[in-house]
């Protein structure tokens, strides 16, 4: 008994933080998302959503986030594959996520002397003979910040799946005859799907809403939902569309949860 009002008087505080900074918020944007630029109650929101212009620019942020997602989960994997088969694999993790302890405006900033015209980027490849090229504003330069901002996040829950693999199955099914592409492909990656699934939602979701990057590194050229939001909130001021793209972003990002978030059974 005492137990149990020991633990209902330490969830307290955690039920308040859940209803006034999770909760109340996504109540505010649902409530905001009914009302037009005037200030009335209208749908008119939603309606706008489904246009042509909303949709496109919600398959670009799903592409866009689908490719950050793919390259930074072909980089993670077997970057973190061979951590765990390094000496100071502890040591070779912390200088690997270090990075992301850095504020995103600050690296963002970095970047952007990198890969302006007289940044190293363009210095190298005058080097060898290329030329200056216009790599800042482009697609290219907003996806590899991108990935590399999100990286650390992706290699972390790999790492930990496959440092807790037991390499007792992996001996196994060599010894069985296996090759080391049927051992990945059979053994390994099927026991490490839920740090590939954490991994992939813990960037995913996020960059599905990037909105500083498109306009630092990106010049604009990339216009996400994220963008969206931001230009409705702070530029037009149309806080009710603003928040209807708020509310389909929550949506998206729930479901991908309740995707990436399966656990097998029985295992």
């Amino acid at each position: 008994m005492q137990n149990k009002f020991t633990r209902n008087v330490f969830f307290i505080p955690y039920a308040l933080w859940i209803a006034l900074f999770v909760i109340a918020p996504l109540l505010l944007i649902l409530y905001y998302s009914f009302f037009d630029i005037e200030g009335n109650f209208s749908l008119i929101n939603y309606r706008k959503f489904f246009t042509p212009v909303y949709l496109k620019m919600t398959l670009s942020s799903f592409w866009y986030a689908f490719l950050i997602t793919l390259i930074s989960l072909l980089v993670a994997y077997p970057t973190a594959y061979l951590l765990t088969k390094t000496k100071h694999k502890q040591l070779w993790l912390l200088l690997i996520i270090v990075p992301s302890w850095i504020n995103l405006l600050l690296k963002a900033y970095a970047f952007i002397g990198i890969f302006g015209t007289y940044g190293v980027a363009n210095s190298f490849l005058e080097v060898i003979g290329i030329g200056t090229q216009q790599i800042l504003f482009t697609d290219f330069s907003f996806i590899f910040v991108s990935v590399y901002i999100f990286i650390p996040f992706m290699i972390l829950p790999i790492f930990n799946a496959l440092d807790e693999l037991n390499p007792a199955l992996v001996y196994a099914a060599k010894d069985l005859g296996a090759s080391g592409w049927v051992t990945f492909h059979r053994v390994i990656f099927p026991l490490t799907i839920d740090g590939v699934k954490s991994g992939c939602q813990v960037v995913f979701i996020p960059a599905l809403s990037l909105f500083m990057l498109t306009r630092l590194i990106a010049g604009n050229r990339v216009i996400t939902l994220g963008t969206a939001i931001e230009q409705h909130f702070l530029v037009t001021q149309d806080w009710g569309m603003g928040s209807t793209i708020a509310v389909f972003l929550v949506i998206i990002m729930f479901l991908i949860m309740l995707v990436t978030g399966k656990r097998k059974r029985g295992v």
